[in-house]
Formats: C-alpha cells, sequence, structure tokens
C-alpha cells in the first residue's frame, strides 16, 4: 500500500492558488484519469489539475483494477497513476493495457525511476508532490502531445533523406519541401515518439518520420549511444551519470537496464 502523503488537507490545499474547475476545456485540454489508493494524494492531484488551464479532470479511481476498466470505456489522455496499490500495481495495470494514454507515475519510492521510464512514462512525481513539481510534468506531457498531433497531421513533420549511412560529420532531414542540414555536433539526443522521433538539438527540434533504428543507422556509433529503448545520446554532450541517469546539461536521460551494461562499457573507453 503507497505511504501516505504526510501532510493534511488544509496543508496541502494550503500549497495551491484558489481553485476553480475547468467547465469548459478548451480543444487542447489533455482529459485526466487521477489512479491513487490514498484520498490525500487524490485530493492534491485534483486540485492541480483544477487549477491548470490546459488539463480536464475526467475522473479519479482508488485502484488500479477499475482504472483499467475507465479506461477501456473512455478517452483519456494523461494518465496520473501510484506505483504502490493494493491489489495490482500501477506498473501491472500498464503492462495490462493494449494502449495507453500518456503516463506520469506517482510514488513515495524514488527508487522506482528507471523502472518507470522502462515503460515509457512522461515522467514521474515523488510524493509529497508540490504544485511546481506538478506543473513541470504536466508542461512535458503537454509538450509530448503537441508534437504527436503534429506528427499525425505531418504538419512540420521530417523524414531522412534516404541512402546509405553518411560518413561525414552531418545528415540531412527533409522537411516539407527543402532539405535541413543537422551536424551532428548539435544533436542532443533523440526520443522515440511512436512512428515518430524527437530529433534535439541545440538549435530547436525536429519530429522526423523514422525509427529509432533507422537513427541507429544513420548517426555514427562513435558519436552516439542507445542507452534506453527511447533514446540515443550524444556522447560528447553527456555532463554527468548518477543513479541509472544521464545528464545532458540540465536534461536527465534514463538508462535502460537491458541497457546499462553496455552503456557503462562504452563511458568507461573514456
Amino acid at each position: 500500500m503507497a505511504r501516505l502523503v504526510d501532510l493534511s488537507i488544509l496543508s496541502i490545499l494550503s500549497i495551491l492558488p484558489p481553485v476553480y474547475l475547468v467547465t469548459d476545456p478548451t480543444p487542447h485540454s489533455l482529459r485526466c484519469l487521477v489512479v491513487d489508493d490514498d484520498p490525500l494524494a487524490v485530493q492534491l492531484v485534483q486540485n492541480c489539475i483544477q487549477n491548470t488551464p490546459f488539463l480536464e479532470l475526467v475522473g479519479s479511481c482508488e485502484d488500479a483494477i477499475k482504472a483499467g476498466e475507465f479506461l477501456r470505456n473512455n478517452p483519456v489522455d494523461l494518465l496520473l497513476l501510484d506505483v504502490e496499490m493494493p491489489l495490482m500495481s500501477g506498473l501491472e495495470l500498464l503492462r495490462t493495457l493494449q494502449t495507453r494514454p500518456m503516463v506520469i507515475l506517482i510514488t513515495s519510492n524514488p527508487n522506482y525511476a528507471v523502472e518507470a521510464f522502462e515503460e515509457d512514462v512522461v515522467d514521474y512525481l515523488v510524493k509529497p508532490i508540490s504544485y511546481g513539481r506538478f506543473m513541470k510534468a504536466v508542461q512535458r506531457a503537454r509538450e509530448v502531445w503537441e508534437i504527436q498531433q503534429s506528427a499525425g497531421s505531418g504538419a512540420g513533420a521530417g523524414a531522412w533523406v534516404s541512402g546509405p549511412p553518411t560518413e561525414a560529420n552531418f545528415t540531412f532531414i527533409k522537411v516539407d519541401s527543402r532539405l535541413v542540414k543537422i551536424p551532428f555536433a548539435e544533436v542532443l539526443y533523440v526520443e522515440a515518439l511512436g512512428d515518430y522521433v524527437h530529433l534535439v538539438t541545440d538549435p530547436k527540434k525536429h519530429i522526423v518520420y523514422a525509427t529509432m533504428k533507422t537513427v541507429a543507422t544513420r548517426f555514427p556509433e562513435n558519436l552516439f549511444l542507445r542507452v534506453h529503448r527511447s533514446f540515443i545520446v550524444n556522447i560528447a554532450r553527456i555532463t554527468a551519470i548518477a543513479d541509472n541517469t544521464i545528464y545532458l546539461g540540465t536534461r536527465a536521460i534514463p538508462i535502460g537496464q537491458t541497457y546499462l551494461r553496455d552503456v557503462l562499457k562504452r563511458i568507461n573507453q573514456y
């Protein structure tokens, strides 16, 4: 059972501005489902949602079984899910879903971070939750959602120029009718987004119609490293490694358990 949030209702609500209900959400509101067996934690997250204009609260469940039923019968864009619950854990619920919304995990134990990112979650929150940390997580969820919508419509989405891997220090992607040159030195990391990838460089971000396998063949192995099934990083841009996490400046990238040995082996070569 999840550890109770060590705060009273009054102290929980005191961290938030006055609550207002989003009764007429905008077309871009993310429909949120809260799942937690701790009533105080549910109340906190609900108030955070109701104080965030681009979020819409569509329901809450006290256990994973009820949540699974809700998800099968209702559209949900963002699932805020406790990890430790009786009968079925949050992670076990995720593994039963054939299709899943974006997920932010909520936990009392920060050691779940690596396992959380193995499930391709947007973010994870450690109790007790602050509104500032909550906002950081849901802003990332909104960014992912907007990227998916843009990619789905084809707006602004690029594609790799066909051809064998280049030995040069750059590659080209096709964006609309233009070929855009991407110097490898400017690439921070690549993140999987379904049938697309999120190519993050110093100047800007690109959405490219490609798989991670395609990226691996296009990017030089001596410059880039697969650290997770959803992430490839530029080795030269790594600033620190700690607690199974790679840091590219302020950006934290999880190291997947199946990639950990290879990552450490590569890093030890330098």
